[in-house]
Formats: C-alpha cells, structure tokens, sequence
C-alpha cells in the first residue's frame, strides 16, 4: 500500500516533504538562460531539487497554483516533474485541494490520479461535505493511491471557520476530524495508518497533543514549518517517535541558494544544507 510505502521512507529517509512550490524569480539565471521553454525551465530547476535531495527526504509536494499561473506551459512542467518522481520511484503529493462532489469529483479524480497529472497522494477540502470524498476510495482501497484532507489548516484565517464551536460546543475542525477518522479506520494497513490522512498546519500547538492523541492511527501532513512559523518542537508535538507525519518546507529548502554567491555553481551543497538542517531541528539527525 502507498501508505505503507510512505511510513517506511519517513523510518529510512526522516519526515521532510519537499515543497515544490517554484516561482520563476527562485530559478538561477543560469538554467533560465540556457532552456528557452518555461516548461523546461521549471522543470529542470525541480528536477536539480530533487537530484540534491532525493535521498534524504522522504517526500515531495506540488502545489499546482505555480504551475497553474504559468498557464499552459506551467502544467507541463507539473506533468514532467511527477512523471519524473514516478519514474524514480519517489513519493507525490498533488497539493491541488479539490473539494467538489459526484460527477465532478471523478473527473478530478481522473485528472490527478491517473493520466499526465498523476500523483501517489492528493489533497482535499472536506467542507463541501463527505461526499466529496467518497468518489476517491475505490483507489484507496486498492492501497495504490492515498489522500490528505483539510483538517486544521496553518494560516490565521482557519479561526474564521475551522475553530467555530458546534451546538456541541466541539470545533468544526473535530467534527470533520472525527468522522475522518471514523472513515480512515476502514482503510488500516500494516504500519498502523491508514492512506486517508489529514493536513493539520503545526503552526496552531496548544491542540496539538489533543489532536495527535484523539488521531492516533491518522497520517498527517503538516504545512506550516519555516516561513509560516513553525519550529522542529512544534512540529514534533504532531508526530509519533518521529513518524505518523511528515513537515513540509517549500520557501526554506528550494530557496536556499538565493543570493549567495556560488548560488548556481554549489546549488546542491546549499538544498541540501537546508534539508539537513530541518531534519537537525526536528530530530531525525539525533534518533
């Protein structure tokens, strides 16, 4: 099963995503003078990231809006870095936040789990209601494909609707947790979680044992670290002896060259710093 498949790389390679989030002003001119395409641009800039770093994370995040605002050329560059990670045999996530019901659904479940756009993982918006999930766990269930659902997110703005407390008096971001979590336990494989995972942003920690604690067998990918605030403490409050989750970094590892002076000639020495630094200040250098 992907998820399976997902906890073992985080055992072996520790638990930090790269976030393949690429704006063209991250791009040395170097790579920018030399392919003509921006397709080609981009994805040779990806494709030097994931070279650097392929061996000391265990993961990689799309967020499609890049590419989207590139228009057509953009999504090729999408298309060529997943095909890429495919074929070396590294894990995707497809950060597109699809959140749309029946028809609908199984064409965005075509899009992204099959076809040019395809990815081992996805992300979703629960808020339309559950049954904008449903149309995906037939690939759940054959084990091959897996998804990260919005739970509490890492911006300010999840307290304007995520944090609104029920007749019940229990946040929204419980009620959705919870029947998450009842759907994800159907779906248990070996290592103990389940390919129905949920984003919980770690830069929001005073819930964070509760929620790690009320979700024990939930796989979390955790946005936040970085540039938004989070720290490795905080972060870890999410994870379970270091697994159970793994931290996305986008700005902080795929920027790391910028504005030194061998930015271009020691770019892999400067991503892969950034990376190890990140696994220093979440622990996975001292286990």
């Amino acid at each position: 099963m992907i998820i399976e498949k997902l906890y073992n790389r985080v055992e072996e390679k520790g638990c930090v995503c790269v976030g393949l989030d690429t704006a063209i002003d991250y791009i040395p001119d170097q790579i920018k003078n030399k392919y003509q395409d921006i397709d080609e641009v981009v994805f040779q800039f990806n494709k030097r990231i994931i070279d650097a770093t392929y061996d000391i994370v265990s993961t990689y995040k799309l967020q499609i809006a890049y590419y989207e605002a590139l228009g057509i050329k953009g999504l090729i560059a999408y298309s060529k870095t997943l095909k890429y990670l495919k074929a070396n045999d590294l894990i995707s996530i497809g950060d597109i936040k699809r959140g749309d019901i029946a028809t609908t659904a199984i064409m965005y479940k075509r899009a992204h789990f099959e076809g040019d756009f395809e990815a081992d993982f996805i992300t979703l918006n629960p808020y339309m209601g559950f049954d904008s999930i449903m149309p995906y766990l037939d690939n759940i269930a054959n084990g091959d494909k897996g998804v990260f659902v919005l739970l509490r997110t890492s911006n300010p703005g999840a307290k304007d609707i995520e944090y609104l407390k029920c007749e019940d008096g229990k946040e929204i971001y419980y009620h959705v947790g919870d029947k998450l979590y009842e759907l994800s336990n159907q779906y248990l494989s070996s290592c103990g979680y389940s390919p129905i995972g949920a984003v919980v942003g770690g830069t929001h920690i005073d819930e964070a044992i509760e929620i790690r604690n009320r979700y024990e067998n939930m796989f979390f990918l955790i946005p936040g670290y970085g540039a938004q605030g989070a720290k490795g403490n905080d972060v870890n409050l999410y994870l379970k002896n270091g697994n159970g989750g793994i931290v996305n970094s986008s700005r902080g590892i795929i920027t790391a060259h910028k504005g030194k002076e061998d930015e271009y000639e020691n770019f892999n020495q400067h991503i892969r710093k950034a990376v190890f630094d990140m696994r220093e200040d979440i622990g996975f250098e001292r286990r």
